[in-house]
């Protein structure tokens, strides 16, 4: 709770540099219809930019002085506002352009960006060239956390972003990267921008794409938010070598960042040995290979195309990318099931992917273990271990607490979602698809990412909701809901 008026000040003071951020960024796209010539952009853009780098470089400008601390609940409503602010900002150049018919069109593709979401509620070819990009690098903004973004120049504001990050951060961390999470956040963009440079130069080289297809691939599969350039999916590139490319940064994208810091600094071994990152390659071979028998089985495809199109579905739906190869995604049931099943677990803890992630996943299986050898010696003290090292009792007690939550949050959105009428299949894929941050699932309603036929304001507005309560890990949205947490004591 910020219950001190300095941690107003504070507060106001981060939402002014998050408005500063996104309308530099504004620039891109204003820049790119200036080029391209579309007028609509163009004004939208023109209006948006500067205004939210004016509201943002003033509140900055009239707060940069002063010096706060924040008490430790302060970190959840400040990521909250931060991420909310964010999509009310992203908004308004999708509405004053007029591609959206109202303001909850607009929010819900501001929040689809900045949750890395990456679904739409707009019909095919409706968004313009620079709606797009702007809405790629929201995803990209997105990808790591605005929040974290900030806590890089928060030395300067003079605010400790210790308490912040724990609350953004996405999955548990066990351990620190840095003796300083600055030099630690700063460690992580470097990689997540090179990342990005890298994929995008590889697929110029492939031939098959322009510079600005290249760029919203690049951006939307590093951030794993899964946006393409053309509405007739991967596939229209007709290419083995682009399909490969995004595949292999999918899966890059997914695994835990801090591996990377380990790798840099020679603890490549260290980095090696990670039972999650195993388990999570474990759990894209097996896909592949069970997609890839099921394919063949139907006799859909020969070996090398299931073999190809299983990988990249396996990798697009493990690290909640969303990616489909083709608009209309039908396949076998068993396909439909593992894909669906992987698209639930998610990647990696510390990651761009959503979800649940693969790290909850391994001490929920230990717990079971756990839970049957006590059955068959009751008074045996079995520890939760993962890599040979016990996890504490409070960390697997709050990790349980977020599979139920995760469970029961998926369970009554299918059940608010009914409300509009579509089958149960329907709503329980659109419900994970927004709370795994995917955007896409395996029934054919939803294999393209538009939701429009959900026609009720209200159920929009709940979809927004759950796609940023699944991309800030759930309790720091639903701890704001609790009388405790805006009580007296701290």
């Amino acid at each position: 709770m910020i219950s001190r008026k300095n941690n107003y000040k504070a507060l106001i003071r981060i939402l002014g540099t998050i408005s500063l951020i996104i309308g530099i960024t504004m620039l891109i796209p204003l820049v790119f219809a200036a080029v391209t010539g579309e007028e609509a952009a163009l004004r939208a853009f023109g209006i948006c930019a500067p205004v939210t780098i004016a509201i943002g470089l003033i509140v900055f400008l009239v707060c940069r002085f002063d010096r706060s601390s924040f008490h430790s609940r302060d970190g959840f409503l400040i990521v909250t506002l931060c991420w909310l602010l964010a999509s009310l900002i992203g908004m308004f150049p999708y509405q004053l352009s007029g591609v959206t018919e109202n303001w909850i069109d607009a929010f819900f593709e501001s929040t689809s960006g900045m949750s890395t979401t990456g679904c739409t509620i707009l019909p095919d070819g409706v968004t313009s060239h620079s709606l797009l990009l702007w809405k790629t690098l929201s995803c990209w903004l997105g990808g790591m956390g605005i929040l974290v973004f900030v806590i890089s120049i928060l030395p300067a504001l003079g605010i400790s972003g210790q308490t912040i990050v724990r609350a953004e951060a996405p999955g548990p961390v066990y351990q620190k990267t840095t003796t300083r999470i600055t030099n630690s956040t700063r460690a992580l963009y470097i990689t997540y921008f090179l990342f990005t440079v890298l994929e995008f130069i590889l697929l110029m080289l492939s031939g098959k794409m322009t510079c600005y297809e290249a760029v919203i691939t690049a951006l939307g599969t590093v951030s794993t938010g899964g946006l393409a350039p053309v509405s007739g999916g991967i596939a229209s590139f007709n290419s083995i070598y682009v399909e490969v490319v995004i595949a292999v940064f999918c899966i890059l994208a997914s695994i835990n960042f801090v591996l990377y810091q380990y790798a840099v600094t020679g603890r490549i071994r260290e980095a090696a040995r990670d039972v999650e990152l195993r388990a999570f390659l474990v759990i894209i071979v097996f896909t592949t290979l069970v997609c890839t028998f099921s394919l063949l089985r139907a006799g859909a495809h020969d070996l090398p195309h299931a073999l190809g199109e299983a990988f990249f579905q396996s990798a697009s739906m493990s690290s909640t990318a969303g990616y489909v190869r083709t608009a209309g995604l039908v396949w076998p049931v068993t396909c439909q099931f593992i894909l669906l099943t992987v698209m639930i677990i998610g990647g990696c803890a510390s990651s761009t992917a959503g979800s649940v992630k693969v790290i909850r996943i391994l001490v929920m299986l230990r717990l079971v273990s756990r839970g049957c050898i006590r059955r068959i010696h009751p008074r045996s003290v079995v520890a939760v271990k993962l890599g040979g090292n016990a996890i504490p009792a409070n960390v697997v007690s709050n990790i349980t607490a977020f599979l139920l939550t995760f469970a029961g949050i998926t369970v009554l959105s299918g059940l608010i979602l009914s409300l509009q009428g579509y089958d149960a299949e329907t709503n329980m894929s659109t419900a994970i698809a927004m709370l795994s941050n995917t955007g896409t699932a395996i029934t054919h309603a939803v294999a393209t990412g538009c939701f429009s036929f959900y026609e009720n304001p209200v159920l929009k507005l709940y979809l927004c909701g759950l796609m940023i309560t699944g991309r800030l890990e759930l309790f720091t949205v639903i701890i704001l809901f609790t009388r405790n947490f805006w009580g007296r004591n701290q």
